[in-house]
């Protein structure tokens, strides 16, 4: 029993250093990030703001433990809870930084407002944990209030992260629904998926330490939650650094704000009229060649405005803006694949011919509206 307890205690103890090891790395990549953003005026351009505030947070959540682990102050274990500043200030931020993305908003004063309460719970960690003299602390520690009030603050700060979190990915199935009313070429939008996924498993992973904490398992809950924020921390800066030196990956296509079909004036006789105009105008001036037509653009074309545009198609056509595009871009593909250039050009090169910037949206779209692959299509004729 007396070995595999001892075991035990050495394999933690083992982690224990693995940690800290990750701490001092993540520490000094956040110093060399802050570094860079303040020294190069072209990456202080380029990087999200609330990402480099972001990394700023991080930056003085880790001095906490770097103070703590070097010994500098003694083994001061309050100084690990100035890492708890940064603790309220990760979901607000990932909120701002998914919403400034995908809605092109840029960085307003007025959003600060989101940090009230990380601030408020920053204040009362300074007040309950850093300020109260040593043995104050002790005492709380011995009968077990502090344990109760930092279980509570957790629970407050895990709360509040997972509701931004909540907002954020709602944002983006929200943003990625309305590409298909506003767009007719596909987003590459995976790696803002997975940035918001990760964030996500490493919330849904802290939930688990939480409760397993509660439940007084702290000798096992306190390293496993350390190394759960070194990965939140960890992830922000991987952002941060692809946000320096790949901005592009977060400039996504902007969307249009959406107007409600009430601001259209047309009659049924307008709506009949204007469904054949633009049929006319997609066989005759072929806008579906454009790899990255707009709605408003084929709005212009048909002398409507937004409302009008998106009326006509959901009431007329029956269809979104990318089927309705793409439902063109298959009839000229198939169009094409009769013609000489079939036998000089591949599948997906006669599908770029006829518009598709994108194979997998080509071989859905062809799917959907024939019934069957491109391949088995051509090998049926």
């Amino acid at each position: 029993m007396g070995t595999r307890f001892a075991k035990k205690v050495l394999d933690l103890h083992t982690m224990q250093n693995f940690l800290n090891q990750l701490v001092y790395f993540g520490y000094f990549q956040s110093l060399f990030l802050l570094f860079i953003y303040l020294v190069s005026p072209r990456r202080r351009q380029s990087i999200n703001r609330y990402i480099a505030f972001l990394v700023v947070v991080l930056t003085v959540g880790l001095t906490g433990r770097v103070l703590y682990m070097s010994g500098l102050f003694g083994k001061n274990f309050r100084l690990i809870t100035i890492s708890e500043f940064a603790i309220l200030f990760f979901g607000a931020t990932i909120y701002l930084f998914t919403r400034s993305s995908l809605l092109n908003k840029k960085f307003s004063y007025h959003e600060l407002v989101h940090y009230i309460p990380g601030l408020v719970y920053a204040i009362l960690i300074i007040f309950l944990f850093i300020i109260p003299p040593e043995t104050a602390y002790r005492a709380k520690f011995k009968d077990g209030t502090l344990l109760v009030i930092s279980t509570l603050f957790a629970g407050v700060g895990l709360l509040f992260n997972i509701t931004y979190w909540a907002l954020s990915l709602r944002l983006f199935i929200r943003y990625k629904k309305n590409l298909q009313n506003e767009l007719s070429y596909t987003v590459k939008t995976q790696f803002f998926l997975n940035f918001l996924l990760a964030i996500g498993l490493c919330l849904l992973c802290w939930v688990v330490v939480y409760f397993i904490s509660i439940y007084s398992h702290q000798f096992i809950a306190r390293p496993t939650h350390q190394a759960l924020w070194l990965s939140i921390a960890f992830i922000i800066l991987f952002i941060a650094y692809y946000g320096m030196t790949e901005p592009d990956l977060f400039k996504l296509a902007p969307l249009s704000k959406v107007k409600k079909y009430a601001q259209s004036k047309l009659s049924v006789r307008d709506l009949d009229r204007l469904k054949v105009e633009l049929d006319q105008l997609m066989e005759s001036k072929k806008p579906y060649l454009n790899r990255k037509l707009l709605k408003s653009e084929l709005a212009e074309l048909l002398g409507v405005n937004g409302p009008d545009m998106a009326r006509l198609l959901n009431e007329r056509i029956g269809m979104s803006f990318f089927e309705y595009v793409n439902y063109h871009r298959i009839k000229e593909f198939v169009a094409l694949a009769k013609t000489d250039k079939a036998q000089q050009l591949t599948i997906f090169g006669l599908a770029q011919e006829a518009g598709f910037n994108s194979k997998t949206t080509f071989h859905k779209s062809f799917k959907k509206l024939m019934g069957t692959s491109p391949g088995e299509y051509f090998a049926s004729k």
